[in-house]
């Protein structure tokens, strides 16, 4: 017999991640609540700060409850299903996360930075938003770089990857 793992089907208004990280000494900083777009199961865009404090609080203690319960170290993330206002867990990711690569230019310390000092000890920095963000995986090919990069406040990050299609090739992130 092999076991089995039965999903529903659950419809919801959108989907919404939260990003924390926990050190070796306990200590814990969280992100803003991040608003997230998919199309064919990929995540296209991320905008941050999102949605109602309401929901950044609920998260957040949801965050809290897991790194604290798992006595995690480093970069977690929580997606949720937002249905009838409410946040109903998705997925839990034990690593930097997609939705949080707007945190290179649109925080003080990115998730990056943040996973680097949690796992060496080293005191967290501040999660603090540097204005709103959006960031835009760049899927399948990558526009022109001259019109991306002369729009004021875009950050282009290509990862040199062969372009099959559907592939994820890079993300470009406005602050």
């Amino acid at each position: 017999r092999v076991p089995l793992l039965y999903e529903e089907w659950v419809p919801y208004e959108c989907e919404v991640s939260i990003i924390g990280a926990r050190s070796t000494r306990g200590q814990t900083v969280v992100y803003p609540l991040n608003g997230n777009v998919h199309a064919d199961g990929i995540l296209r865009v991320t905008r941050a700060p999102f949605g109602p404090a309401r929901w950044h609080r609920t998260a957040t203690q949801y965050l809290a409850r897991c790194l604290k319960h798992f006595h995690y170290t480093g970069v977690l993330t929580i997606e949720f299903f937002v249905r009838n206002g409410r946040l109903l867990a998705n997925e839990l990711a034990p690593r930097v996360h997609n939705s949080g690569h707007w945190t290179i230019e649109g925080c003080a310390t990115s998730q990056f930075e943040n996973h680097l000092r949690a796992i060496l000890g080293l005191p967290l920095g501040s999660t603090r938003p540097l204005g709103h963000s959006a960031m835009v995986n760049l899927i399948g090919r990558i526009p022109a770089r001259d019109k991306l990069l002369a729009l004021e406040g875009l950050h282009l990050h290509d990862y040199g990857k062969h372009a099959p299609p559907g592939r994820k090739l890079g993300h470009c992130t406005l602050v």
